[in-house]
């Protein structure tokens, strides 16, 4: 297959890890052509790059990986995340996560890396406590919905991912990044250009699956966030070394809350033992559950307030 990208550690560096969880096959043995199904969902087996234990810090990330060209490619054809969960779901987990940090947060401005359409940032408007938001959304068809969620606050929409250069420096009282961290290969370079944009007492709000929680000791193999989508998966360890490296301070983390239709939910129960469930008359009412999430706050650090 095309050559993958040799990664160290990207928390600390190191380049000695432990093998800890790999598909049948692998992902790293299988060409590039041969993964695009996984990568869209097509297949209900399931592959992924072997993960691996950094001895240095913890950190469980795959050592071996897809090119930024090559992801690229994948992300243009990716269709849309949770697509089969309905809406009034995603939007009261959604609610959740800015209830967790709405009243801890300063004026200033807002920052939010991949918002999809919008369901925080229409929080953040409806707060009056932002002058303007800074929007990184890849997906360019839902900028004209993510435009209707600010309405009347003064916002900014970029495709890019990894440039912030136009946000002003210390202007962001909070950032937001809802299942982006472990997208991202580089997640220093993104924490510490985000570090360089809050204010002084800004705060960074962070939602990540946790690969230490107890759905993944019951799923096994078989947990969701073990996919091709995620060159690295954090827990509440590893999360806070991550951020302290990159000049954070006061890191919190919780475990958050998710509502999933009980549908759904009986869906992934089964394919976790083999048994399809899909055709049982399940109910579709939504049920918030604790389960592999976990939600992350934090501040700047006098250290990096000060340079």
């Amino acid at each position: 297959m095309a050559a993958l990208l040799e990664r160290a550690c990207p928390c600390c560096g190191s380049t000695q890890a432990s093998p800890e969880m790999r598909s049948k096959p692998a992902g790293e043995d299988v060409g590039l052509d041969g993964l695009v199904p996984f990568w869209e969902g097509l297949r209900k087996e399931r592959m992924f790059f072997t993960y691996a234990r950094c001895s240095g810090c913890g950190l469980l990330y795959c050592p071996r990986y897809f090119t930024g060209e090559q992801l690229g490619k994948l992300y243009a054809n990716l269709a849309p995340n949770m697509d089969i969960v309905p809406s009034s779901a995603i939007e009261a987990t959604q609610r959740g996560y800015w209830s967790a940090v709405a009243r801890s947060v300063a004026p200033g401005d807002y920052l939010e890396i991949g918002p999809d359409v919008g369901h925080i940032v229409t929080s953040a408007a409806a707060s009056g406590k932002f002058g303007h938001a800074w929007l990184f959304e890849p997906n360019r068809a839902v900028h004209d919905v993510l435009a209707r969620s600010a309405g009347a606050l003064p916002h900014t929409i970029s495709a890019a991912m990894d440039d912030f250069g136009g946000v002003p420096d210390g202007t962001i009282s909070l950032a937001v990044m809802i299942h982006v961290l472990d997208h991202i290969i580089e997640p220093l370079a993104i924490l510490r250009q985000i570090r360089a944009k809050l204010k002084p007492g800004g705060r960074i709000l962070i939602v990540t699956h946790n690969e230490k929680s107890l759905l993944r000791a019951v799923m096994g193999r078989t947990f969701p966030p073990f996919c091709l989508q995620h060159p690295e998966l954090y827990n509440p360890e590893t999360m806070t070394k991550v951020l302290e490296t990159a000049g954070y301070a006061r890191v919190e983390v919780q475990r958050s809350v998710n509502h999933f239709p009980i549908s759904f939910l009986a869906q992934q129960a089964g394919q976790t033992i083999g048994l399809d469930v899909s055709r049982l008359p399940l109910p579709d009412m939504a049920v918030g559950l604790k389960l592999g999430n976990m939600l992350t706050m934090a501040q700047l650090s006098s250290a990096a307030t000060a340079k």
